[in-house]
């Protein structure tokens, strides 16, 4: 979060003591945030040339300012040590920090946001094996930055209920609130939603002040009830004590929840009786059936929907869905091998939701009957992918190629499909813009090559590692959390990002969906008896 601040040269007493405190903290990237306050003579050298015009004396602070908010971390450093104009000038106009918070960083506090005062973006960020902020730290901060909207905490796990109270209470302007590994509870939470009545978004992860099972305390819904648009929940083992909040939200949008312990179909059905404005659901990981999808299906304006290893849900939860959310634009199935989805909740999907966009099917079988079905009924479909299937081959290939016609982006992962399945894409998909093909053993370079040569402007990315054994595939458990497995991989924004095609043989990273977490790879011939008649074929 932010960008990092400045530091003074030739800094005296106190303050170049304070300054080597600084030097000894970690900030988010490499430069340095000073404490100096704004007003503060020290001793600045103006390094301009006598009988030179001094045009940028003439522009307004203003300008300078949003000269300073263009630049990267390391040129706003440099430029704040020019004079003692900019010094003030890049200390105001700042409004994104990021700070260590460790422990040490109290008594640097007063003198830190006297120089960043316009401060209203901030991220306390502690390391794992330190000591932490706590609440003297926080409220210190809540009565310097009286204008922030947006507060990130990490691993501060000094900080208790008492001291998020007290934050609340002087920052009710906060619109954002992410907050991991901490641990105060309930009653720090229901403070901050009791008195920031314009929080808009709020992330909770691993909140370790939660877990005393059902005599856990009830969060919410509060005063920020209202104005709550999206809600996240990750690694919470009591996180349905947010039903309230959650159910409470009337106007919330978004609703994602990761690998949160307990049952949630009930959950789900007081959530969707009282909300009817959603349109966008992420679950994962979680102890869900049919009877909570039953239940989102009654979200008729449901845009976005992702279901990530709920092995308990089939085809007749799918079903449900597609029957009710006709809206439906972006649809994420990981089946974790399980074979509950597959065909018949495709095809009602393609039966009843027109407007569908982008489908990302991961250890799921579908064939050409649900396949066919989809490029012909949804015809606005534009981004596929495909991971992890054993039913998809050169049939399922030419199937799509020659009925997506709307189809830009193909990602083909672990499938069975072989270098015919790149000639028919030769052929189809006329809007097709990038194809990207890993761990396909049938699939080689020299397929991959003619694909390229044959469309010019297509961009084939291919990546022929031998692929991992079972145990290491989508099926495993630990995929979606290391981001090493295409689970994690292939999210809506992965599916949307652009490249340009370059030669395969010019890239020493590939990434499925670039811009995610996959390991670069080197690039290796897949030598075997066919692919040299193959090629041989093609030059023909």
């Amino acid at each position: 979060m932010g960008q990092s601040a400045s530091t003074a040269g030739n800094l005296t007493g106190s303050n170049r003591r304070e300054s080597n405190s600084i030097h000894r903290m970690k900030i988010k990237s490499t430069a340095v945030i000073s404490p100096i306050l704004a007003e503060d003579n020290g001793d600045f050298q103006e390094n301009l040339d006598v009988g030179d015009p001094d045009y940028i004396s003439y522009l307004p602070d203003e300008c300078l300012a949003c000269i300073f908010q263009s630049l990267g971390s390391g040129d706003r450093k440099r430029c704040s040590l020019v004079c003692r104009r900019w010094f003030v000038v890049e200390g105001q106009s700042r409004h994104r920090l990021s700070l260590d918070a460790r422990s040490d960083l109290l008594p640097l506090i007063p003198s830190l946001f006297s120089r960043f005062d316009s401060v209203s973006k901030l991220a306390l960020k502690c390391e794992r094996r330190s000591a932490s902020i706590g609440d003297d730290a926080l409220i210190l901060i809540s009565l310097k930055c009286r204008n922030l909207t947006r507060l990130k905490l990490r691993a501060c796990r000094e900080l208790t209920d008492s001291g998020m109270a007290s934050f609340a209470k002087n920052c009710k302007g906060l619109k954002k609130l992410s907050c991991g590994s901490c641990t105060f509870g309930a009653k720090g939470m229901n403070a901050v939603l009791d008195h920031c009545k314009d929080l808009e978004e709020l992330s909770v992860k691993r909140l370790r002040g939660i877990t005393d099972g059902s005599a856990a305390e009830p969060i919410g819904p509060g005063l920020a009830a209202s104005s709550l648009k999206t809600i996240c929940l990750k690694e919470l083992y009591n996180g349905q004590c947010f039903g309230p909040l959650i159910a409470g939200s009337k106007n919330l949008r978004t609703l994602k929840l990761f690998r949160c312990t307990g049952e949630w179909d009930k959950l789900l059905e007081s959530i969707a009786e009282r909300i009817n404005c959603i349109v966008e659901i992420h679950l994962e990981r979680l102890q869900v059936s049919d009877r909570g999808l039953a239940a989102i299906s009654n979200c008729l304006d449901l845009e976005i929907l992702h279901l990530v290893k709920t092995p308990e849900c089939t085809n007749t939860g799918l079903i449900s869905v597609a029957d009710r959310c006709k809206l439906l634009r972006k649809l994420h199935i990981d089946g974790w091998k399980t074979n509950r989805i597959g065909d018949e909740g495709l095809i009602a999907i393609a039966n009843r939701c027109p407007n569908l966009q982008e489908l990302v099917l991961i250890g799921v079988n579908p064939t050409t009957s649900s396949l066919g079905l989809l490029a012909a009924n949804c015809r606005n479909l534009e981004r596929l992918a495909l991971c992890g299937s054993e039913t998809i081959g050169d049939a399922e290939i030419s199937c799509i190629a020659s009925k997506c016609l709307a189809l830009r982006k193909l990602c083909i992962k672990g499938c069975p499909v072989s270098d015919h399945g790149m000639e028919a894409l030769a052929g189809g998909c006329p809007n097709l813009v990038k194809v990207k093909v890993k761990k396909c053993r049938g699939v080689t370079c020299e397929g991959a090559d003619w694909l390229r040569a044959s469309r010019g402007s297509l961009a084939v990315n291919l990546d022929t590692v031998p692929v991992e054994p079972p145990e290491a595939s989508t099926s495993d458990g630990g995929g979606q959390e290391n981001g090493g497995e295409f689970p994690a991989a292939v999210s809506a924004a992965d599916v949307q990002s652009s490249s340009t095609g370059r030669s395969v043989l010019s890239k020493a990273r590939l990434g499925f969906f670039a811009g995610r977490s996959f390991v670069a790879c080197t690039l290796r011939r897949w030598s075997n008896s066919n692919s040299s008649s193959y090629s041989s074929q093609r030059m023909n």
